[in-house]
């Protein structure tokens, strides 16, 4: 049985890598691997680490593209790649332009789509936006729903969804871990007894609220003299400029370009906190046993929460400040939220989704056979 696996992020690529390499050593299912380039230069990092060469590459990108037009080119890419594989499955993860591209592409072909990562809520189409209003989207027309905790399940159940709900685990563990032992170097050259990882980069955020939040974290810098503080900056103009104009200079913190996949792992482990905006760090950072601080205002990571690995801080500059000294000096409150177990996965997601797929192809497989004879 073919089935089309599509990617166009970085984190997509790194939660479908998994996924991709279980489909490929199960005797009977034939994955192809489509790229649409929603993230070009990050995403090709990915490939190299986990040894995947995509069978197509969509180069939908274009400067300074809005949300609509790189919708429309995956859609017409995607379209053409269903004319040519004709697939029996398509599979994509998350709540990006790209998988809900999948997901409509699939629907208007007649193609049972299965969502990795399914059924993330926050019900608010603002927060974050536009992921929130894209995973439900992608959930409306979704035969197999790959959830990864209970949460993420009953919602969908709440939500009466068509289709097959499966709690499976996140997919992001899988890699974490294996990635992890690989070892990675972590690529920096560390001053200080502590280090803090910094990223940010999430829509929602940009203008004032970045503007807090950087503004915070030049505080911390300064009152925090035995800490680096490294920030691996986003790309997008709307990030980058801000961060450099306030946190420049601070000879504790480290603006640095975007780093590879492992090195951020790397980077991860070594960490005595993370201040971050990312749903893919909320998820991996408990399995490592770094607290988070998540500069949003609400989180469909709310089990992080729940299991206190995770504490929501948003931008407001007195908290962020507040809760990471905390962390940063108080090794009882450290110790409290690094030792909690990880409620996202226990790195057999990939497995879990492939065994459910191998079953489906089996029985697809023996009512052909029924009706020959």
């Amino acid at each position: 049985m073919r089935i089309v696996v599509v990617v166009g992020t970085r984190p997509e690529a790194i939660k479908m890598a998994p996924v991709y390499k279980a489909l490929q050593a199960t005797q009977g299912l034939d994955p192809i691997l489509i790229s649409t380039g929603q993230h070009r230069e990050m995403i090709q990092q990915v490939f190299d680490w986990f040894n995947l060469k995509p069978d197509e590459d969509l180069q939908v990108m274009r400067p300074n593209q809005t949300l609509t037009q790189v919708m429309t080119r995956s859609l017409a890419g995607l379209d053409q790649m269903i004319e040519k594989y004709t697939p029996s499955v398509v599979l994509a993860q998350g709540d990006t332009t790209t998988v809900t591209a999948a997901a409509l592409v699939a629907f208007n072909n007649e193609i049972p789509f299965g969502h990795v990562e399914a059924g993330l809520r926050t019900y608010d189409l603002n927060r974050p936006f536009p992921e929130e209003g894209f995973r439900q989207m992608a959930g409306r027309v979704a035969k197999w729903h790959f959830a990864p905790t209970r949460r993420a399940a009953a919602a969908l159940q709440d939500e009466q969804v068509n289709g097959d709900i499966h709690i499976v685990g996140n997919t992001v563990i899988d890699a974490l871990l294996s990635t992890a032992r690989r070892d990675p170097d972590i690529g920096i050259t560390l001053q200080r007894d502590k280090l803090c990882l910094i990223t940010g980069h999430r829509r929602e955020n940009h203008g004032p609220r970045f503007e807090a939040a950087f503004g915070s974290l030049a505080r911390l810098a300064k009152e925090n003299p035995d800490t680096d503080f490294i920030y691996p900056v986003h790309l997008n103009p709307n990030v980058k400029v801000a961060a450099h104009r306030i946190l420049d200079g601070l000879a504790n913190i480290q603006l640095i370009a975007p780093v590879p996949y492992p090195q951020m792992v790397a980077l991860m482990k070594r960490s005595r906190l993370i201040i971050t905006d990312s749903g893919g760090i909320q998820e991996e950072a408990p399995s490592l046993g770094v607290p988070v601080l998540v500069m949003r205002n609400s989180t469909e990571r709310q089990e992080a929460v729940e299991c206190n690995v995770a504490k929501l801080v948003g931008t407001d500059a007195k908290l962020i400040v507040s809760s990471a000294n905390e962390l940063l000096r108080d090794d009882a409150a450290h110790a409290r939220m690094s030792n909690a177990s990880n409620p996202f996965g226990d790195g057999r997601s990939a497995q879990n989704i492939c065994g459910i797929l191998k079953e489906y192809a089996e029985s697809v497989s023996q009512r052909a056979e029924a009706v020959m004879s």
